[in-house]
């Protein structure tokens, strides 16, 4: 049965995360809000160093070893522990949380997706002494949230046995830390057999440096601009035949677009859990403003006795407090090795929404304060739009809960 006791583990994690971000977030989260494009090094080389002392304590759960005796059902924390660590780096700052090093969506993808050896070649490499990025590259211009029309492309060449790759991909997170600042690598989406449709689709890790990918563009953003956003130009770009992740053909019996989608079902409730963090950082900041004007909070009153701020705020707790139960169940059962697509669907749109009417009630409530920069409320209102965007927005989780409740196809449900 699922708990919601926070293990030893998990609380000693969250101390150490809220230092890091009332002292290494906070202080300078306006300050990269408005310098967009400049790199936190001294945030990311802490953080680095933090994990990698930590062992297996970093934000991509580390593959088991061979011969290592797997745990029981139940007792596996990882993702929860991941949860628990993102809303407190997002509580400090969401742009600067998605800096961190080591973990990101490519390293999710290999986890989800690669083979044993992958996972050893590239995750292994999170521990060495440089910090590195990852990214996953998959929309284009032509296909946002209908990854089924992809058309970046996949051929094998024989002769060499390397995967050639050619298109383009735009919206691609941390695209720039993880192939120019530092020597990460971009899980890249394409088709091998383009008539297949969804079947033909795979994931490819293309190595910084590798001949034929370029940045070509960064985006300027509504928030979250301490983090880069990029476009990845792809011109017969080659890439070793072992790094495909999943089967090299098409045939009924692979996982193929299913395996590579599995990767949503661990990162959309860590996504929940970064929209919840920045909700709770304008929650408490509201609570601590209207407390400096002498308003109160009176809790247990019946509603009708209330102020209509008491009632507003009361209601965002309760919107915050329920969201996060939903996040930290999907996390669990991932933790658990179960089917959890529902979950993860429900949780990422129940946070995208949840985030983005609190920091606008926030600012809403606090009027001419709440509009100034002065504080940071104005800020969180505008990173938390994204949370309801990327990783499938806010109506395509929609869809994906509903043809999970309803039975329907994806054919028959759109």
């Amino acid at each position: 049965m699922i708990s919601f006791e926070k293990s030893e583990a998990i609380a000693q994690m969250q101390y150490l995360i809220q230092t890091v971000a009332d002292n290494m977030m906070r202080p300078y989260s306006r300050h990269f809000d408005e310098q967009e494009g400049e790199i936190p090094w001294e945030y990311i080389n802490f953080m680095h160093t933090a994990m990698k002392q930590m062992g297996a304590a970093s934000l991509v759960p580390q593959p088991e070893k061979e011969g290592e005796v797997k745990e029981k059902k139940g007792q596996r924390q990882a993702y929860q522990l991941m949860a628990y660590t993102i809303e407190m780096l997002s509580w400090g700052d969401a742009g600067m949380y998605l800096c961190t090093p080591r973990g990101g969506l490519g390293s999710a993808a290999i986890e989800a997706a690669g083979t044993p050896e992958q996972k050893a070649k590239f995750l292994s490499r999170l521990n060495g002494d440089d910090p590195i990025f990852t990214a996953m590259a998959i929309t284009e211009a032509q296909a946002g949230s209908d990854n089924s029309a992809i058309q970046c492309r996949a051929v094998l060449d024989e002769a060499t046995q390397e995967w050639v790759l050619s298109g383009e991909k735009i919206f691609i997170t941390a695209g720039h830390k993880a192939f120019v600042d530092t020597k990460g690598f971009i899980v890249v989406w394409a088709t091998i057999d383009p008539d297949a449709g969804r079947a033909g689709i795979r994931s490819f890790v293309v190595e910084a440096g590798a001949p034929g990918a370029t940045i070509t563009k960064k985006e300027k953003k509504l928030g979250i601009r301490c983090s880069d956003t990029v476009t990845l130009t792809l011109d017969n770009c080659r890439v070793p035949f072992e790094n495909i992740l999943g089967s090299p053909t098409v045939e009924p019996s692979t996982k193929g677009f299913k395996g590579a989608m599995e990767t949503f079902n661990v990162t959309r409730p860590l996504v929940a859990a970064s929209a919840l963090g920045v909700a709770r950082a304008a929650l408490e900041e509201l609570k601590r403003i209207l407390a400096e004007q002498g308003v109160e909070i009176r809790y247990g009153l019946p509603r009708q006795k209330m102020t209509n701020i008491e009632r507003e705020v009361v209601d965002m707790e309760r919107m915050v407090r329920s969201s996060w139960l939903l996040c930290l169940k999907a996390v669990w059962m991932s933790d658990n090795r179960m089917p959890n697509s529902l979950e993860a669907a429900m949780s990422k749109l129940h946070a995208g929404e949840v985030v983005t009417k609190v920091t606008q009630k926030a600012v809403e409530l606090l009027g001419p304060m709440g509009y100034s920069r002065e504080f940071l409320i104005e800020k969180w209102f505008r990173d938390a739009k994204i949370s309801d965007i990327y990783e499938g927005t806010g109506q395509i989780n929609r869809l994906v809960a509903a043809r999970q409740l309803l039975g329907y196809s994806g054919k028959e449900l759109r």
